[in-house]
């Protein structure tokens, strides 16, 4: 495994796989989002057309025609059903006539609601979208209807896009053959490069080599073609094979000169001739040894320029590696922003990642308020200083970097901050500045603040491909971010409409007028004195809020009943945490908060309702609740009852200590009562 011809094929196709894979998942994602734009045009096309339709029918006066209108439009395959329905759900026309009178599902009413003077549009479940419409009251309706009907009724369109499911499913599946296809021509590609330019020469080389060892000088020529220089190594090899295989030749005869004439010395006044030649030869094999010298120095050469071309395929090794680091970095933090939705954890997330992937010391998120001008703190990281105002607003003004970054609306490279007189070396946050990197961030070509990376621990300043990387790091932060943002509006939009139930369920009723609120505010209490995480303690509140909202699918006159509770009364009455949960089920965000509230009635010994669980098997969350809930109740006036004496009520949580309640929870519960920590 330590062949350099195994590391760079394995790096060089597990880059191409990465690359070709990325690209495959970011070309059937964008599939997925056109098909449903797409469903969302026709949607609002079909129903605008259908409500046309109807108006233009009813203001004629030939009502029967609308029926035989929803009966045809139904008949599309692409359409599952269409009716009108009024803005209680009460459905008042439908293609399926034994529907009419009867209540349309709450995921439609719920699409209604989202966009009460407009077109809405929401997927539900598997294929099917639903659409609402509005039929507004105008003045070719009012012989028929009254003036103060705003809304004559919502028209409803259920669009199933199975007939393009198969379509695709097809594109899909084309997609990843190609995608498979084009990843096997790179690996072969390549291979074939490798091996062919590579790897065939330096083994023809070696070979050629041993042969030299072995003494087969006609046997270690080589012949390579495969590349330019590949070609001269291998000219400049078989040259000094032949000027070595001379040198030799020529040693070898002059030994064998020198042996004979030695032979043929037989008299005396011959020596001195022979002695004479044998200084000639003598200098002669000096003169051949210098030759041979000169010889192995082109030998060593040749040996240099090969491991040059070792250390060029050895860089050319490293920046390949260097770019797998940047990808894998980048790949990591796309994983670690669409892990999160919460603008502050994404935010300091963002900078740790940016600054470690970068090696700098400083990060910082800038915003933009366009309307002010001004500049306010996202989150910070590594900014040592105890004095440092995170709340502070920052004016846009000439000679800051984020303010150049904003007007140019691209990213800038500082170097550094004392070769320019553009920008000064304090920042606005109270540091020196050494050497810079700031990046725009982008929403639909709209910038909304800036990402900032500032000096380096080493002292190093920052260069061409860090730029590079931090605005590729900051478009995927725009992205994250915007994301981010729209899921905190669709929280607060939720939150909101549940909240503003709860308010109407509670302002008819005055003996639980302000019941969800002390129950909040108990719970809450008791959360921090438990240590609750933070996300625990944020659940439990929402959820303390909503508990009761399933009671607005009972009775009010069985809420409201003095007289002693029947059997089927309070099993009914046992139906609101089921209720409760329905209701918010569409809701996805709200899992754990629907479990709390499906659990607030539920005992310790497992004699509750609606499930009957026990113990450990109960969320804390909901062991909280169920405390918090309990003694406001007891100490709360009711139609059949009136408000228990405080200690009265200190006296049942006591005895049902261990059997209705969680023990540790209740005994903290009751110190805090007479300790007086929850206040009135």
């Amino acid at each position: 495994m330590n062949s350099l011809k195994i590391k760079i094929l394995g790096l060089t196709i597990g880059i191409t796989i990465i690359v070709v894979l990325l690209g495959t998942w970011h070309n059937l994602r964008t599939q997925s989002v056109m098909i449903e734009r797409i469903a969302a045009h026709d949607s609002r096309l079909l129903s605008s057309t259908i409500r046309n339709s109807i108006r233009t029918s009813m203001s004629v006066g030939r009502n029967d025609d609308v029926r035989s209108i929803l009966k045809e439009i139904a008949e599309e395959a692409t359409i599952s059903n269409v009716r009108v329905i009024d803005p209680n759900g009460k459905i008042l026309l439908s293609a399926d006539e034994s529907e009419i009178g009867t209540l349309a599902p709450a995921v439609d009413l719920m699409s209604y609601r989202r966009s009460p003077n407009g077109f809405s549009f929401m997927p539900s479940e598997g294929n099917l979208f639903i659409s609402t419409l509005p039929i507004f009251n105008g003045e070719d309706c009012h012989r028929c209807h009254s003036k103060q009907n705003k809304v004559l009724g919502i028209l409803n369109v259920h669009l199933s896009l199975d007939s393009i499911e198969s379509v695709q499913r097809k594109g899909r599946e084309a997609n990843l053959i190609s995608s498979a296809t084009i990843i096997g021509i790179m690996i072969f590609s390549i291979t074939f490069f490798i091996l062919y330019y590579v790897d065939s020469p330096i083994r023809q080389m070696v070979a050629a080599m041993t042969r030299l060892e072995n003494g087969e000088f006609d046997k270690a020529a080589t012949d390579i073609t495969s590349s330019r220089e590949m070609s001269t190594l291998s000219n400049k090899f078989n040259s000094m094979v032949r000027r070595l295989q001379s040198l030799i030749d020529s040693t070898v005869s002059y030994e064998r000169e020198t042996a004979v004439h030695k032979e043929k010395l037989s008299h005396q006044s011959k020596i001195e001739s022979m002695n004479v030649t044998l200084e000639d030869r003598l200098r002669e094999i000096e003169y051949l040894n210098i030759t041979l010298e000169e010889r192995i120095e082109e030998v060593e050469e040749a040996n240099f320029k090969i491991a040059d071309l070792a250390g060029d395929l050895e860089d050319r090794n490293t920046n390949l590696a260097n770019a797998v680091h940047r990808l894998s970095a980048l790949y990591k933090m796309g994983l670690a922003v669409n892990s999160t939705m919460d603008l502050g954890q994404l935010f300091n997330l963002l900078l740790h990642k940016a600054t470690s992937s970068l090696n700098a010391s400083i990060g910082y998120i800038l915003l933009l308020d366009k309307n002010r001008r001004t500049l306010r703190i996202g989150d910070v990281v590594g900014l040592q200083n105890p004095g440092f105002d995170r709340s502070m607003t920052i004016d846009l003004a000439r000679g800051g970097v984020s303010d150049w970054v904003i007007e140019n609306r691209e990213p800038i490279l500082i170097r550094n901050i004392e070769d320019t007189r553009e920008f000064s070396r304090m920042s606005r946050l109270g540091f020196a500045r050494e050497t810079i990197l700031c990046a725009p961030l982008f929403v639909q070509d709209e910038i909304f603040g800036t990402l900032t990376i500032a000096n380096r621990p080493d002292g190093a300043t920052f260069n061409d491909e860090d730029l590079e990387m931090l605005s590729t790091i900051a478009a995927q932060a725009s992205v994250a971010i915007k994301n981010a943002r729209l899921y905190e509006e669709q929280q607060s939009t939720y939150l909101s409409t549940v909240h503003a139930l709860v308010s109407a369920i509670e302002a008819s009723d005055p003996y639980t007028r302000g019941h969800s609120e002390r129950v909040t505010r108990y719970s809450l209490a008791l959360a921090r004195r438990l240590d609750l995480p933070e996300s625990a303690t944020k659940d439990l509140e929402q959820a303390a809020i909503l508990h009761d909202i399933g009671k607005i699918g009972i009775d009010d006159s069985l809420l409201h009943k003095v007289d002693v509770l029947s059997l089927n009364d309070i099993d009914r009455l046992h139906q609101h945490p089921i209720i409760g949960m329905r209701i918010l089920e569409p809701i996805q965000f709200m899992v754990r908060i629907r479990e709390i509230i499906g659990q607030h009635h539920e005992r310790f010994d497992g004699q509750g309702y609606p499930l009957g669980l026990s113990g450990d098997k109960l969320l804390l969350e909901a062991r909280i609740l169920a405390v918090a809930d309990s003694y406001d109740a007891m100490t709360s006036d009711r139609p059949y009852r009136k408000a228990l004496p405080e200690d009265v009520a200190l006296k049942e949580l006591e005895q049902h200590t261990g059997t209705q309640f969680d023990p540790r929870i209740a005994t903290v519960f009751i110190e805090m009562i007479h300790k007086g920590e929850l206040g009135g």
